[in-house]
């Protein structure tokens, strides 16, 4: 078995649209001017293949990004002055368990320490529940540093950072 973390393309855009839709219960929705601005501003937007299959993907955000109006966002832009925002980490459920959140995450933690930033931040549901993206950032040292309820009341994140060594 082969993985592969390489940048987006062009050709993904479908495929992440779908990956993100049948996740979404869990994930915020993402539609095409969401994904024009992960296009334009995200710091990393990565793929992972299996043996060439797409099989999940990587959406990271500095500070700073006016444009970026999601509620965790502003949340740790209130709260740090420079981070890496993990704005979601999707893995199709057929290639889970493969390391592949632990592959998304080294890069992640290797990108923050070559731009000299100590701070990687992300948000996950509690309410709906995810549990495999908690045991994630668990394994991978996130903490929870606050709690938000978000989109009226609909859904409530544990809002989770580590603070790395440079």
């Amino acid at each position: 078995m082969s993985i592969v973390i390489r940048d987006v393309q062009p050709k993904d855009k479908e495929w992440i649209m779908e990956l993100n839709e049948v996740n979404v219960e869990v994930l915020s929705p993402l539609d095409d001017a969401k994904y024009q601005v992960f296009i334009d501003k995200s710091d990393m937007f990565l793929v992972a293949e299996v043996d060439g299959q797409p099989a999940g993907f990587l959406v990271v955000l500095r500070e700073g990004v006016e444009e970026y109006k999601s509620e965790n966002y502003i949340w740790f832009s209130n709260q740090y002055d420079k981070f890496l925002y993990v704005d979601r980490i999707v893995i199709d459920e057929n290639f889970r368990r493969l390391g592949i959140g632990r592959k998304f995450y080294d890069r992640v933690y290797d990108r923050a320490r070559e731009e000299g930033i100590s701070t990687v931040t992300v948000e996950i549901d509690i309410i709906p529940y995810n549990e495999p993206s908690l045991k994630l950032h668990e394994a991978v040292g996130m903490k929870e540093v606050g709690q938000l309820v978000i989109r009226g009341g609909e859904v409530k994140v544990s809002l989770e950072a580590i603070e790395l060594e440079l």
